[in-house]
């Protein structure tokens, strides 16, 4: 079992940064692939980005350039800096966990948290 907890999240206005973080418990975090996913209102859950057990990165061609994932295995917790953002930013972000590697598929991840509210104003 994993509990996901995540933080961070706020009103900024366009073009500027917010940073999310995800505090996960377990002591098997290690083997987890780790996402963020946002959901605004009227849309289907889309995925923003994603680090591999293995270290590898995917992200979201919408956020690519702009957001960064990592991840500190020590610390059992992954975070998500956003930085130029956009009115069409503006979400509800949601950390997950996956034990399948090499996915951004909502319905293979395995655990989530329970969202944190992002607005960008313009």
């Amino acid at each position: 079992q994993v509990q996901l907890v995540e933080s961070g999240g706020g009103l900024v206005q366009a073009g500027g940064s917010l940073r999310l973080s995800c505090a996960a418990s377990g002591r098997t975090f290690s083997r987890y692939a780790m996402g963020w996913f946002r959901q605004a209102p009227g849309k289907e859950r889309e995925f923003v980005a994603s680090r591999w057990s293995g270290g590898n990165t995917y992200y979201a061609d919408s956020v690519k350039g702009r957001f960064t994932i990592s991840r500190d295995n020590a610390k059992n917790t992954v975070n998500l800096q956003m930085n130029s953002l956009k009115p069409e930013d503006t979400a509800v972000y949601y950390c997950a966990a996956s034990t399948i590697s090499y996915t951004a598929l909502p319905s293979e991840f395995d655990y989530w948290g329970q969202g944190t509210q992002v607005t960008v104003s313009s």
